[in-house]
């Protein structure tokens, strides 16, 4: 059947124009805005369909399309694909899923293989109006019209945008054709911008995902775990300095591994064939720092009896880490700065000048902005070595790596002691609620230790939280150790937090307490009270049975010598 447009109806003489123009109006700037707010043809078209209804009698709206694979491929439409009803308003369920329709079937189809609209101006009288989708039985018994549209999106028809319309309304058919055709191309941007927007996001999370694997595999060459988004920054912008010859700085609380990134600058380096020395600033005495870093000549003190290469000379030509650098002793400073600066050194009781070529890395748990403050660190020094700072995230920060690291760690401590251990759903769980103020270093000491301590093949997590009491922190060791200093922070980073407890567990590393935290008073009631039990007394109180232990040492040696008090 050809389109055919009807001549237009006359207008009631009581019903004027200007009301069916301020509802298109209407319509039309609830529709922009629609469109303004969400490209989600989900709402926009949806809602479109709901005012077509309430505003302009426009009833049963609906948006035939073909499949998204279809609207997306370029070039001719598949003559045997199929469209069928994707969004409806007075529509059920049952009634969208009937209408699937084929190239040319139908009214729907018709549109949809031609690409013009049509006019049904009473669904009883025209043989080709299918009724597929609404039975007859469920429309009002007078005369009804039909009218679609095609949907176009980059000049081609990929769907069809139709209603219902009592055809006894005063108002032309023509107007509520116009009306719909507007709407129809709205609906067509809306979809090509959607499809627009998904496949650049497409594309975006395929290049995301490429890097990440990029990433990824490096870091595992470098025996770094993980893949946390906080641990990706971090590669990458070690990525982005290996191949320069710029000093690296290293922040990040202990544990968090700093060694690993280290070696990891130097293997990705054009150095990565030449040594890789580190160095422990905090495990050398003060009086051996010159002649370890610089080396001597010999004769240059007692027992030197031959001339030594310090660390910068083995490490000529390719890294060397100092880690812990802000320990370094002030006197000493100047001299390292000479050598960054000038690549010479002077042995220890020497007078020749010798060249190195060395990159250094270095790392620090502290905050050496605050050294530098405090005049224990030099400044000229800090900047000279912090050309490149990398902020090591802590284990808190990347929860979603605390599984990957333990499986490492249990994997490697079931090599190294001959054991097959494994862990419960349940100790997973407690892993990846705890605080991990050791982070990775404490992760892997009680991985390996519920390996070579655990009762079974299988680790629970009441089992692990009894290994991490059995080996405690070094707070609950001292029992008065203080608060951790902000000093020893990294820059930008911030105090360690307080453990947060999980519900019914108690957890493996507790706040920081001084030991007069509670009084011998209170101690001894809750020892009352826990019948004697002092493990039982230490919970009630939030301690742990060596702290609680530790307090009730102390209280018995002070009643001992006359002089307890509360």
């Amino acid at each position: 059947m050809a389109p055919r447009t009807p001549s237009p109806e006359p207008e009631a003489p009581n019903t004027p124009p200007e009301s069916w123009h301020r509802q298109e109006r209407l319509l039309l700037a609830e529709v922009l805005r629609l469109v303004g707010r969400s490209l989600a043809p989900e709402a926009v078209v949806r809602e479109m369909l709901h005012l077509m209804s309430e505003l302009v009698g426009l009833n049963r709206g609906r948006l035939v399309l073909l499949d998204e694979h279809e609207r997306a491929t370029e070039g001719p439409i598949d003559p045997s694909s199929r469209a069928r009803i994707r969004y409806a308003y007075g529509l059920t369920r049952t009634e969208m899923a009937h209408g699937v329709y084929a190239q040319g079937e139908g009214i729907t189809g018709a549109v949809l293989a031609t690409g013009h609209p049509m006019i049904v101006q009473d669904i009883d009288h025209e043989p080709r109006f299918l009724q597929r989708a609404v039975a007859r039985a469920s429309l009002p018994q007078e005369t009804v019209a039909f009218l679609a549209v095609p949907v176009e999106v980059d000049g081609r028809c990929v769907g069809v945008m139709a209603c219902h319309r009592i055809r006894s309304r005063h108002r032309a058919l023509t107007d509520d054709l116009a009306l719909l055709k507007l709407l129809a191309t709205l609906a067509g941007q809306v979809l090509q911008l959607s499809m627009l927007v998904r496949r650049k996001t497409a594309a975006l999370e395929a290049q995301n995902a490429l890097l990440k694997g990029v990433v990824q595999s490096a870091a595992m060459r470098y025996g770094i775990v993980g893949q946390s988004p906080a641990l990706l920054k971090s590669l990458h912008e070690l990525d982005r300095v290996s191949q320069s010859q710029a000093t690296v700085m290293l922040l990040g609380e202990s544990g968090t591994g700093k060694e690993l990134f280290a070696r990891a600058v130097h293997l990705s380096s054009p150095r990565h064939e030449r040594p890789f020395i580190k160095v422990n600033c905090a495990a050398i005495p003060e009086t051996l720092f010159e002649s370890e870093l610089f080396g001597h000549e010999r004769g240059a003190f007692t027992g030197a009896a031959a001339a030594r290469a310090g660390l910068f000379e083995r490490a000529n030509g390719g890294t060397l880490f100092l880690d812990e650098v802000g320990e370094l002793p002030l006197a000493l400073q100047s001299k390292l700065l000479r050598t960054l600066q000038d690549g010479t050194l002077t042995r220890l009781g020497g007078s020749r000048e010798v060249h190195v070529d060395v990159r250094v890395v270095v790392a620090t748990h502290r905050n050496l902005v605050n050294d530098v403050a405090m005049g224990r660190f030099r400044r000229d020094l800090y900047y000279r070595l912090n050309v490149v700072p990398i902020r090591l995230p802590a284990l808190r920060e990347r929860c979603e790596d605390i599984k990957p690291l333990a499986l490492h760690f249990l994997s490697r401590a079931n090599q190294a002691h001959q054991r097959n251990m494994h862990f419960s759903e349940g100790a997973w769980r407690w892993l990846s609620e705890q605080p991990w103020p050791g982070n990775i270093r404490e992760l892997g000491n009680l991985v390996e230790r519920a390996v070579l301590l655990g009762t079974g093949p299988v680790v629970e997590a009441l089992e692990l939280q009894q290994l991490a009491q059995w080996a405690p922190g070094l707070a609950e060791e001292l029992g008065d150790a203080p608060a951790p200093n902000s000093a020893a922070q990294p820059a930008g980073s911030t105090p360690l937090a307080a453990p947060r407890p999980s519900p019914g567990s108690e957890l493996a590393v507790r706040d920081y307490r001084s030991v007069r935290s509670h009084t011998a008073t209170i101690l001894r009631e809750a020892l009352n009270a826990a019948g004697g039990n002092q493990s039982r007394a230490a919970q009630a109180l939030g301690l742990t049975p060596r702290q609680f232990a530790y307090r009730w040492k102390r209280l018995e040696q002070g009643d001992a010598a006359g002089g307890a008090t509360d």
